[in-house]
């Protein structure tokens, strides 16, 4: 069998494969609800093979969302839609998974098709937060500093929205905190300049990620895995580095993360980032060789050869696939055949079309 296809058990639940989806926005929501689209595009992975699908940034509470279509679980009604997609992913045999995310200062801006501009309060948007008062460049709203009450109602917003995605039928809750949203915001000295106990030092910068996890693990069932998605470096002199990854990654195992998902990048708009097949993967070995914690590699990562090299050679315990699954949802069925690997399950339905 190729490593590629071996189960991977964390905690109660065996994922079936290392071939993940990772979350991807379809900016295809109203009033940060689910529907058909979502249905469809997340169902037809788990038909594909794909062991794990995490399903794309849900805003925590509305002011979250990065463009008004944002998927959301701010609230108790968001939870049946969820729920539909999530029994029909069981029912192919896969694992479901949600990120959970404040876009913060990079919020308020129109979808990419609409070409990602401001969306002013008049027309529907709403006043970005940040840890400071610093914008992520000019196209973006000025974001107004969050104060500490602000922050504490935060981290029970994401309290709250880990509750409902377990009644939503959820396996596993990935907090976001990468990309120049609202935790990797507080991380970077780039863009925290707060003076008090969420800014400054290393401690105090990673101070709202732990609370946030706190929080979160406090009615996250034991037997139901964590994973935090982390931007492992800035890629700029100043900014968030790939040794504060390693000592983050640390804290966050003795906290209880299960998984630390190493992309990177999204912090600083102007950013030179060396990007070509695998460019991301020695941010995950590392972490994984360091602290001893089970990560998960990202970043053109498009061959079945290339993803079972990363997982046969210790680089990382799970590929995660972006837009590679965008162009082939079957990427899984596809790589099983061209890794010789005929045993993987298809569904009943397309199993005529299988070669062995």
């Amino acid at each position: 069998m190729p490593q590629l296809f071996s189960p991977l058990v964390i905690k109660g639940i065996t994922i079936k494969n290392r071939l993940a989806v990772s979350p991807m926005c379809q900016y295809s929501s109203v009033d940060g609800f689910a529907n058909d689209w979502h249905f469809v595009h997340i169902g037809s992975r788990a038909i594909g093979g794909a062991g794990l699908i995490i399903m794309e940034a849900a805003a925590v509470v509305a002011e979250g969302r990065i463009t008004p279509s944002d998927l959301g679980i701010w609230k108790d009604e968001h939870v049946d839609e969820l729920h539909r997609i999530a029994k029909f992913v069981k029912a192919q045999g896969s694992k479901l998974a949600i990120q959970l995310a404040h876009a913060g200062r990079k919020a308020s801006v129109s979808s990419p098709w609409n070409g990602n501009v401001l969306v002013p309060e008049s027309e529907g948007g709403w006043q970005p937060v940040a840890p400071s008062a610093i914008p992520f460049n000019d196209k973006y709203g000025m974001p107004k500093e969050l104060t500490k009450q602000q922050i504490t109602e935060i981290i029970t917003d994401f309290k709250a929205a880990a509750v409902r995605a377990y009644t939503a039928g959820f396996s596993i809750i990935e907090i976001h905190a990468a990309h120049g949203y609202l935790i990797h915001e507080f991380l970077s000295p780039l863009s925290n300049q707060r003076t008090d106990e969420y800014g400054g030092s290393f401690e105090n910068r990673v101070r709202l990620l732990l609370q946030v996890t706190d929080a979160i693990k406090s009615v996250w069932p034991e037997q139901l895995p964590l994973f935090v998605r982390i931007s492992a470096t800035d890629w700029t002199e100043g900014g968030w580095t790939e040794d504060e990854s390693v000592a983050l990654s640390a804290l966050l195992k003795v906290r209880g993360v299960d998984l630390i998902d190493c992309s990177t990048g999204g912090n600083v708009s102007n950013a030179k980032i060396p990007t070509g097949p695998s460019y991301q993967v020695k941010f995950s070995q590392r972490i994984r060789q360091e602290v001893g914690i089970l990560t998960g590699a990202v970043g053109i990562i498009t061959q079945a050869a290339q993803a079972e090299t990363i997982i046969a050679t210790g680089q990382a315990d799970l590929i995660l696939m972006a837009r590679e699954t965008l162009r082939n949802p079957y990427f899984a069925l596809h790589a099983a055949n061209d890794l010789g690997y005929h045993e993987m399950e298809w569904p009943v339905q397309y199993e005529r079309a299988k070669r062995i």
